[in-house]
């Protein structure tokens, strides 16, 4: 059976490091035969209760990308310390009840089983990757390989936008990769 990832970015910049990362791990994972795909999200409304009735057709679209994966792999960088913010409404409208105001109607990401992986600056997106964690835990996800792995650009990537990853960090991946199909 062909395993169905959906890819989340957490930035929205077309050739973001993280967007690059998601590249190489879509290659690896084709290689081992799963499916995948990208989440398109750019232009969802933030987070309101006010807006959730009736739920906006972006919302709706999203929910049903999500129910139709098997896992979901989340690449981010991060900003300031901390989960981007089109990352965390993202995960807001996803944390939300199916059914507005209905909290027994269960939500689109409860119960998927997440892996984490982020490229930034010298701390390799550990502050990020922890917070993330706590909050996938929060909304009921299962999160795969703990807080995941995190890759610090070199200094030559900030200047030539070109992420670079040597072959410890593609040996580190294809382990990612590994445990997260196995769990899915």
């Amino acid at each position: 059976m062909t395993k169905k990832v959906l890819f989340i970015i957490g930035s929205l910049r077309k050739n973001s490091f993280n967007r690059q990362l998601a590249a190489k791990c879509r290659e690896i994972l084709m290689q081992k035969g799963a499916e995948i795909s990208e989440l398109e999200y750019s232009g969802i409304p933030f987070m309101n209760q006010d807006s959730e009735k009736p739920v906006p057709e972006s919302i709706s679209r999203i929910r049903a990308e999500v129910a139709a994966a098997d896992g979901i792999w989340i690449f981010t960088p991060e900003y300031n310390f901390a989960v981007p913010g089109v990352l965390k409404n993202l995960l807001d409208w996803l944390s939300r009840p199916l059914v507005p105001g209905d909290f027994t109607s269960g939500t689109a990401i409860a119960g998927k089983k997440v892996t984490i992986s982020g490229v930034g600056g010298k701390n390799a997106t550990k502050n990020v990757r922890a917070d993330l964690k706590k909050l996938l835990d929060f909304i009921k996800t299962e999160v795969i390989c703990g807080e995941g792995n995190g890759f610090a650009a070199d200094g030559t990537a900030f200047q030539t936008d070109l992420l670079t990853l040597n072959e410890n960090d593609i040996a580190v991946l294809k382990k990612q990769a590994d445990e997260f199909l196995k769990a899915i």
